[in-house]
């Protein structure tokens, strides 16, 4: 009898064991299964929000908050720059350009140096100076020539408010890396010379209805700006600034231009891209002061730089308009 009560307990034991077992193991699962459940969603909209591709920018209204107050008013400066940046005697400090004719949509349509992302990417090495830059310098850098005028103070609230804007439509963008869309697109570079006689024809088909027949642009009506920017002469970019470059101004044009190009959808081919951009470029325009400065390591320096120094023996007219097997 004893030893019939001794089994029982020792089965009564096995039993309660083997059920707190379950039942801890059913609680564990339960608590793991309702953790991954509201993790999930939240690790799904982390990777949702970052964007790999500039067409993927989702603009948002702006907040009413300082933050986004100063990041609309940096909008306004880039779309209206030509209302802003005067002497005190009323004189134009540069150009009567805005930083959206070259920057297209306001710094956000791909492939056509977009903004967007460059809070992420800078400070960043650039050749021309031959020492990483910030982006406030990067800033001056077109201040200087794309708008043929001078620097501003990096502390400045305009400066600020544009840097605040680029941050704004950067938000949704990786740090330490770029995407696709920035910069310009490539392009299969003609083995030859520009020829600008075939670009004249070009610009006569596809440019002038906007531009000009004098590339002396549209102006914007009721504005100090352009509807369509000049693309030479007095009152169009400078000498020094990157779409002096032949290759640039042909990546920028072959992905936007004329009106309703886009990167996946081009008007021009790469060889019309590259003969207009040198019909643009073989006309005069603002000298920049101490060109010669840049790219301190000429090894830096890019075959379409127009001007010299150079480390090598190749003439300026070659380094302008190629060809570029070299």
């Amino acid at each position: 009898m004893e030893e019939d009560i001794k089994k029982i307990r020792r089965s009564s034991n096995t039993i309660i064991i083997v059920t707190s077992i379950l039942l801890c193991f059913i609680v564990l699962s339960a608590y793991m299964t309702n953790a991954l459940a509201h993790k999930s969603p939240d690790k799904e909209s982390e990777q949702s929000e970052i964007i790999n591709h500039v067409d993927q920018l989702k603009l948002t209204p702006y907040a009413d908050n300082a933050e986004d107050k100063m990041a609309s008013y940096g909008e306004t400066l880039i779309r209206e720059t030509y209302n802003y940046f005067y002497e005190k005697d009323g004189s134009k400090i540069g150009n009567h350009l805005a930083c959206t004719n070259c920057h297209l949509n306001g710094g956000t349509k791909s492939f056509a140096a977009p903004y967007v992302g460059l809070t992420g990417v800078f400070p960043i090495y650039i050749g021309r100076e031959d020492k990483v830059e910030s982006l406030e310098e990067r800033i001056n850098g077109c201040f200087e020539r794309s708008m043929n005028g001078k620097a501003i103070d990096v502390n400045s609230t305009e400066m600020r408010a544009i840097v605040t804007y680029i941050k704004h439509i950067s938000k949704d963008t990786p740090i330490g890396k770029r995407i696709t869309g920035q910069g310009f697109v490539k392009v299969t570079i003609p083995e030859r010379a520009a020829d600008q006689k075939n670009g004249a024809t070009v610009f006569q088909q596809h440019c002038q209805s906007c531009h000009g027949t004098n590339g002396e642009g549209q102006k914007l009506a009721g504005t100090k700006g352009y509807q369509y920017p000049p693309l030479w002469g007095n009152d169009s970019y400078n000498d020094g600034a990157g779409m002096a470059r032949m290759l640039t101004a042909m990546k920028f044009i072959k992905a936007n231009m004329p009106l309703g190009a886009t990167h996946d959808s081009p008007i021009l081919t790469d060889e019309q891209a590259f003969d207009v951009a040198a019909y643009i470029n073989s006309f005069s325009r603002p000298i920049k002061a101490n060109k010669e400065n840049d790219y301190p390591n000429l090894a830096k320096k890019p075959k379409d730089s127009p001007y010299p120094p150079y480390n090598d023996e190749i003439s300026a007219i070659q380094h302008k308009f190629g060809p570029f097997n070299f």
